[in-house]
């Protein structure tokens, strides 16, 4: 798998990573680590113990197989309930996954993110925003959240640019970005919009 990979906030995530790491191998947790060209590999191409979590069965399976050479360590669970111990981890984060649920859920996933992550441990989180494309697009479920299609009926939460504060406020600050993103999809122009967080375990 010597890809260049696509998810280029994950490079400056490691960078944090590898200025705040204490030993060799660090542990480090994706939650929503399934799909192709899993970025679990970036970390384990610098020595990182890796673990990641997903929630899709099929979504695991494409991701082994894109990654067969090596052992990332992915597993079907829910990061709403993660099947590790206190404080398991020296990084974790979620990479344009865990909007993909209600923000009550995003909420439990947080939490339990912050429990498996040790103190002084690195958290990185991405949040779609407001100013995407897709905003306001189907059901309105209350609260910027919508069900939307994708390959199928998916829920799509989004903030506003402060609003995600709420779930770090025990944590230390590192980093805030918003990012905005013009490109071409299947013939148009689209505009993606993310906020993203690298907060420290206190």
């Amino acid at each position: 798998m010597n890809q260049i990979l696509k998810q280029t906030p994950l490079y400056r995530f490691l960078e944090y990573c590898n200025a705040e790491k204490t030993c060799e191998s660090p542990k480090i947790l994706d939650c929503g680590a399934g799909g192709g060209m899993p970025p679990l590999y970036l970390f384990h191409s610098y020595g990182y113990e890796t673990h990641g979590i997903e929630y899709d069965q099929g979504q695991v399976e494409l991701a082994n197989a894109s990654s067969k050479d090596v052992n990332l360590g992915i597993e079907q669970g829910d990061m709403r309930a993660l099947p590790f111990e206190d404080a398991s981890f020296d990084f974790v984060y979620s990479y344009n996954s865990i909007f993909h649920m209600k923000k009550v859920e995003i909420a439990e996933s947080i939490s339990e993110m912050k429990r498996v992550l040790k103190p002084g441990g690195l958290m990185f989180v991405n949040f779609l925003s407001v100013d995407d494309f897709r905003f306001g697009e189907g059901p309105d479920l209350g609260d910027n959240q919508f069900e939307q299609m994708d390959d199928e009926p998916v829920i799509h939460s989004y903030f506003e640019y402060d609003e995600a504060e709420k779930y770090f406020e025990d944590m230390g600050f590192v980093l805030k970005e918003r990012r905005i993103i013009e490109r071409i999809f299947e013939g148009d122009r689209i505009r993606q919009g993310f906020v993203d967080y690298i907060v420290k375990k206190l």
